[in-house]
């Protein structure tokens, strides 16, 4: 009341009992010169306008977005959040433990509920325990009697049954596969049925049987998790749980949970998300504003509170051209994170426009916008548009919200019009992409942003190999570089050589889940086989469906039974190898790669590559798109140029090159507009709504309170709220702090908080045996989110950390008062036993890599006090400040060797009874230096966060 300023509520025209917030008129001229991404951010400020939370100012600061970006700080209110498994269990054990304290501090635990729609989909905690046959190695990657086959140690119902063979080479028994099998059309009358196996290949396993087999094996090894999760989705308001093996986060917020305009009692307004996922951002690519976060700021958001972040520049990227046919989603995928990456986008947002958008299908658009956090910025977003609409005409969305979403988007200029003529918004700077320049690339051996042309991969492997150690070279003398390991595996002898490939994962999930390349793969493994090639036997491949969707149109367009007849068979829905949830490789192969000292490779279509990710005894790791994942599987070695050297030998010994097989633009269109379409979306909607039996006749308490084991691995209450405060204290020093960890540059949130399997020779699995389980048992981290000691323990646990006072990487460090090498939990807990805090010192770009809330929580449960980094990856910057820990960073141009510290030294750093944004502190060492650094605080409300001991505390005050 009393302002100048009044929001105008009107009526849809043509739907007189829709209402809306008409910010366009409220704007004026200047929000038509507005960037669509900052149109959102306004509309959000207007709605969700309190005085308190947000300020009036905040959204005239928006409006005035030309003048005031980069200068000052915004809140912004999502419509929705999303989390997945592995971060949403320690988000709801938070709010479980946060009824415990409330209760205990004289307030109503009922009252503790999210205040934000949320949808937490268990889609993280698949492992790949049956591929390709029944007997695995091992029964999952956290450990077990190797030798041991799977039947002896789970009774599982499913039987394989005896069907004919598949043709695999080295098969012992009678088979009568012939060439049958190797024609066009030979598989259509199978494609409702299960793909055709061996019975005499180790008891091969028919599709569906893997599938269900490792459901079992899921629902068994997490129940206790599911059992939380379920109880979680009664108790609490707000909070919707999307059941195991329905699909992958990313996938089915795009599919199911993507509203794109929100309706709530026939008022409207944009759907917009964040997650506790870097990979959130993919919905941009649908016109719906959504960034990761990390849990701790998910679990304010959840509660009510905005996200705070200063009004970003919007770098426009003007896309001209077309792509070239040979050139794949993926290749655009990296060729403009490339550009992006040179243009300095880091901290941004990103807005796609020009005549090449146009061209660019829904599928790809989501692919491209995935990939926003590979090149820093804070999303990548393509605004509404016709080619929107009419992808959302074959999802489950009818004809009516279809018409009333695009009368409002136009209404509040959030529409964006195909038309040359349109008047394009104001950018911070544009970015000119031509796709017409675009050419295939993998990414690796170790980085994802480490592009590599295919038609250089040859040379570029072997320059690998010279290189010394590092962010690309092995090291490997030139004497040893054409080193030949033979090796005998199911009767027959093979030959390891540097650049075998040893995993190949055709994974369906955020920068993959565009049908076109998915269908790539089918179309070239289809061709493959009827030219007779096949893929050896000893590589482990897989196949990971990003959603049942993709199954469909896999099975419906007639190629799985080929994926299927080369290794590439459904071997669940959810994360698995991305995540480090491989199976062990054969022992045989395992041996001969360490006895040879081989750089194995793995080859995936996923996101992440960081060595050691996908196995211990597997350093190359490269990122490809799913027909060159299987291109390279049949190679079977990343030494090989396409367009000279045949993949291999075909029927009547003729050379098969990768060019005779490659599906053609007109072929992929031809399949898609067959295949995917509105049946499959429909039935994804039935999958999600009726959910699957074991999770239906799961049983869960339903008490208010969660009734804690105090026996339980998995469950623990956490004790972040033991010193609730409810008032804010002043920062105290950090007076005589030794450093735990001395460590360099990019290290990644992996490193600081593994998500993989639990090394039998960790504090993690110490402590796991002395709860009485065996290795097999162990799981994996991520899986044991929910319990804070198993977490503490594997905080810098990963064995690839290169902690500069070992100068080897080994999950170590030194313990200074004693002088004994530890694990990292062992020294930290002596320190804390001591009553001695401790900080970090790293290099650049620390924290990068996927959003992770125990990078954080795990550190401060070590007694981290402060982290002393050149620069940090934003998100972790502000996971630290919400959990409690002070980032500071050095001055520009110094690091600990300007400054001549060798991290040996005890350092004491005191704070300003007011602390103010960014401001300048001085540390002094035992050894008499001061020196000054930045205090990484962006805004007041992080300054206010960090005095009530991080943002949980802050938010369960309110409660009291």
């Amino acid at each position: 009341p009393g302002s100048p300023y009044q929001p105008v509520i009107e009526a849809l025209e043509n739907y007189p009992q829709k209402k809306f917030y008409n910010v366009s008129k409220l704007g004026g001229a200047k929000y038509d010169t507005l960037p669509y991404s900052i149109r959102v951010l306004f509309e959000s400020s207007i709605r969700n306008c309190d005085g308190f939370l947000v300020k009036e100012t905040d959204a005239m600061n928006i409006l005035d977005w030309k003048t005031k970006q980069n200068n000052v700080e915004v809140p912004f209110c999502p419509a929705r959040v999303v989390l997945q498994d592995f971060t949403g269990i320690p988000a709801m054990v938070d709010f479980a433990a946060m009824r415990e304290a409330v209760r205990s501090a004289g307030g109503d635990p009922v009252k503790v509920n999210p205040a934000c729609p949320t949808d937490l989909t268990v889609d993280h905690s698949l492992q790949i325990d049956f591929s390709k046959c029944a007997i695995q190695n091992a029964p999952n990657p956290g450990g077990g009697d190797s030798q041991k086959p799977m039947a002896k140690l789970s009774p599982l119902k499913a039987q394989p049954r005896k069907l004919p063979c598949r043709g695999q080479t080295g098969c012992k028994g009678p088979c009568s596969a012939g060439d049958s099998g190797r024609h066009s059309g030979q598989f259509s009358a199978q494609i409702e049925n299960t793909p055709i196996l061996c019975p005499f290949h180790l008891q091969p396993v028919p599709e569906p049987e893997t599938v269900l087999k490792n459901q079992e094996m899921e629902f068994g090894r997490n129940r206790e998790r599911l059992q939380f999760f379920k109880w979680s989705s009664k108790v609490f308001k707000n909070i919707s749980v999307i059941p195991p093996e329905t699909g992958m986060a990313h996938q089915v917020n795009l599919e199911y949970l993507s509203r794109v305009v929100f309706e709530v009692k026939d008022f409207l307004y944009p759907d917009s998300v964040v997650g506790t996922d870097s990979h959130t951002t993919m919905v941009n690519g649908l016109g719906i504003l959504g960034w990761g976060v990390g849990g701790i700021e998910t679990e304010a958001v959840m509660l009510g509170m905005p996200v705070t972040l200063t009004l970003p520049e919007v770098v426009g990227c003007e896309l001209t051209g077309t792509a070239s046919p040979l050139a794949t989603s993926i290749d655009i995928v990296v060729s403009i994170t490339k550009h992006l990456k040179q243009a300095d986008v880091a901290g941004k947002f990103v807005e796609f426009f020009g005549s090449g958008v146009s061209q660019l299908s829904v599928a790809d658009r989501t692919t491209i916008a995935n990939m926003c956090p590979e090149y820093g910025a804070i999303l990548s977003f393509f605004p509404v548009d016709n080619v929107t609409l009419k992808h959302l005409k074959h999802t489950v969305f009818d004809k009516a919200k279809l018409e009333v979403m695009e009368a409002y988007l136009k209404a509040v200029k959030i529409f964006r019009n195909d038309e040359s003529s349109s008047r394009e918004p104001e950018y911070s700077q544009v970015v000119q992409i031509s796709l017409s320049s675009i050419i295939p690339y993998v990414s690796g051996p170790k980085r994802s942003q480490d592009r590599v042309a295919v038609n250089n991969m040859k040379s570029d492997f072997q320059a690998c190999l010279n290189e010394k150690s590092g962010v690309k070279g092995f090291q490997i003398a030139a004497e040893k570089q054409n080193d030949i390991v033979p090796v005998q595996y199911e009767g027959n002898e093979y030959k390891l050589s540097h650049g075998c490939i040893v995993i190949a994962a055709v994974i369906s999930c955020t920068n993959n889940c565009n049908p076109s390349v998915m269908l790539a793969a089918g179309l070239l493994a289809k061709k493959a086989v009827e030219a007779g090639l096949a893929v050896k036997p000893y590589i482990r491949t897989s196949l990971s469906p990003g959603s049942g969707m993709v199954t469909h149109y896999l099975s419906s367009s007639g190629v799985l039974p080929y994926l299927s007849k080369l290794g590439f068979e459904v071997v669940g829905y959810g994360c698995s190898t991305c995540v480090g949830n491989t199976a062990p490789l054969p022992e045989a192969i395992r041996n001969a790669i360490k006895q040879g000292d081989i750089i194995a490779c793995g080859v995936l279509s996923g996101t992440k590559n960081f060595e050691g990710r996908l196995c211990d005894c597997v350093r190359a790791n490269y990122l490809a798109s799913p027909p060159l994942v299987v291109a390279y599987a049949i190679a079977g070695t990343v030494r090989i140029d396409f367009e000279t050297e045949p993949l291999g030998t075909g029927f009547n010994g003729k050379s098969i090159y990768l060019r005779d097989i490659w599906p053609t633009r007109r072929e992929l269109h031809t399949v898609e507009e067959e295949c995917v379409i509105s049946s499959m979306f429909k039935e994804l909607k039935e999958k999600m709504e009726k959910g699957n039996k074991r999770w239906n006749l799961l049983e869960a308490p339903e008490s208010t309170l969660f009734p804690w084991d105090l026996k339980s691995t998995y469950i623990r209450c956490p004790s972040f709220f033991d010193k609730l405060a409810k008032e804010p204290v002043s920062p105290q020093p950090i007076e005589n702090a030794h450093v735990l960890l001395y460590l360099g540059d990019s290290v990644t949130t992996d490193h600081i908080s593994p998500a993989g399997s639990i090394a039998r020779s960790s504090a993690a699995a110490k402590y796991l045996t002395n709860k009485g389980l065996t290795p097999r048992e162990f799981n994996s981290y991520g899986a044991r989110r929910g319990n804070d000691a198993v977490m503490t323990r594997g905080t810098f646990a990963n064995i690839k950390l290169l902690n500069k006072f070992i100068g080897k990487p080994a999950p170590k460090t030194i313990h200074f008062p004693s002088g004994q090498t530890l694990d990292v939990f062992e020294a930290a807990e002596l320190y804390q036993r001591e009553g001695t805090p401790v900080i970090i010192l790293a290099g650049k770009k620390y924290g990068l890599g996927s959003s992770r809330d125990w990078a954080a929580k795990g550190p401060f449960l070590l007694g981290v006090k402060a982290v002393l980094a050149e620069s940090y990856e934003k998100v972790h910057r502000s996971q630290l400040i919400g959990i409690g820990i002070a980032p500071l960073q050095f001055l520009p141009g110094e690091n600990p060797s300007t400054l001549g510290l060798t991290g040996r030294e005890q350092f004491s750093i005191l704070f300003p009874t007011e602390l103010s944004p960014g401001m300048t502190l001085d540390i002094k060492t035992s050894t008499g230096k001061v020196f000054s650094v930045i205090a990484l605080f962006e805004n007041d409300m992080e300054i206010t966060l960090y005095k009530y001991g991080g943002s949980l505390n802050f938010v369960a005050r309110r409660f009291l």
